[in-house]
């Protein structure tokens, strides 16, 4: 990077205008034009020459300065105005270094957590890494590149989750050598944010190659703002990848899609006596059901993701399902698994490529429940009693 590219150079996700000589210019300016009028009307000789320049001066500088304000503000107003559009505005905190510590600590000590045994430093962490951000991040370019004023405006990757999820974001900060920052928004979302050069070139080297959905074409975006506007050699950032299209089993990808948008469900149906309500009696029901969605299409490249969720489908033996959203009324693409087989080959996915996030005990009790069905616990009164507090304990997880 050029000491001018690195001047420029945004380090923060602030907006401060861009250096500025006339505000210096303009205070010369007015001490010039108090010093000159002061002498001349004392009468000190060719005073009055020194005031009109000292007044030119001043209009000059002031006009030169408020020029610079008007460009930056039209610069800086179209971005804005797509941000409103796209977002509600809510007041963000910087989450402390000893929060992280702390939350990493508790990470480390979960008994369901099997991070360090599965994805400590290997290609698995990777795959992994690329489906969370396929499902729960999103890659920030900037719409304008270069403002008016030669000011360079930064890329991001920002993965959004429940403030439950610290934990998870702390291990994988650590995992890659302390970069990004995080962010409490509202009241219980977390923002993983990474935006030095430095941090998003460690981040695409080990994920490039890895994505399956639009947000590929997203990634080369940004490997190709990346090297334009910071004159990086190929050999500091990977090149431009294809969509993997390696089988979903074969690694870690598909885990980290379900830690993002998976959803593992009990349904427990109370036994009920015939009566008026309900005419017929209903007997006990105990069900399994896997649930994964994503919306239909990937708002910043406008694609389909109707291809990727049809793998999915492929890969869990299933059909594609879309649904409208409520309030919204957009489309969401839906894949579910329910059978006792299925849900077994899912099963054992996941007792090979784990689940880390808080998900991770969600599918530990899934697979209880599994358990006690595959052995015919779950037709005993003790055997359903224990599911119910299983499914009670799945509901306060999601609270």
């Amino acid at each position: 990077m050029s000491n001018l590219q690195r001047s420029n150079f945004q380090g923060h996700p602030f907006h401060l205008v861009s250096p500025s000589p006339w505000p210096l210019f303009t205070c010369i300016s007015l001490l010039s034009l108090t010093t000159s009028g002061v002498l001349t009307m004392h009468g000190f000789v060719n005073a009055e020459y020194w005031l009109p320049c000292a007044l030119l001066c001043l209009v000059s500088s002031m006009s030169l300065w408020f020029r610079d304000v008007i460009a930056e503000g039209r610069a800086e107003s179209l971005s804005l105005h797509l941000f409103n559009l796209n977002y509600t505005l809510k007041t963000t905190r910087v989450i402390t270094p000893k929060q992280v510590e702390q939350s990493l600590a508790n990470f480390h000590t979960n008994p369901y957590n099997k991070a360090g045994i599965f994805y400590n430093g290997n290609k698995e962490f990777a795959y992994y890494l690329a489906g969370l951000l396929e499902g729960d991040g999103h890659i920030s370019l900037p719409s304008l590149g270069v403002t008016t004023l030669n000011r360079v405006l930064n890329a991001r990757i920002i993965f959004t989750s429940h403030i439950n999820n610290l934990g998870l974001y702390a291990y994988i900060q650590s995992q890659l050598g302390g970069i990004g920052r995080f962010q409490l928004s509202g009241d219980n979302m977390i923002r993983y944010i990474i935006g030095d050069i430095n941090g998003i070139t460690v981040l695409v080297n080990l994920i490039s190659g890895k994505l399956r959905t639009p947000k590929n074409q997203r990634l080369n975006d940004l490997i190709q703002f990346i090297n334009q506007k910071y004159c990086l050699t190929q050999s500091a950032i990977s090149s431009s990848r294809l969509e993997d299209i390696s089988s979903m089993g074969s690694n870690s990808w598909f885990a980290g899609f379900t830690d993002a948008d998976g959803h593992f469900g009990v349904k427990f149906v109370e036994a009920k006596p015939k009566s008026d309500q309900p005419k017929r009696s209903v007997s006990t029901k105990i069900s399994l059901k896997f649930r994964l969605d994503q919306r239909s299409y990937d708002k910043p490249n406008k694609a389909s993701m109707s291809p990727v969720m049809q793998v999915v489908a492929s890969f869990l033996s299933s059909v594609v399902k879309p649904y409208l959203l409520k309030p919204s009324l957009s489309e969401v693409l839906s894949v579910s698994v329910q059978s006792i087989d299925k849900i077994g080959f899912l099963i054992d996915y996941f007792n090979k490529y784990p689940l880390i996030g808080v998900k991770a005990k969600d599918f530990n009790c899934w697979e209880e429940v599994y358990n006690l069905i595959l052995t015919k616990e779950h037709l005993t009164e003790p055997g359903r009693l224990k599911i119910r507090l299983i499914a009670d304990i799945m509901k306060n997880n999601k609270k």
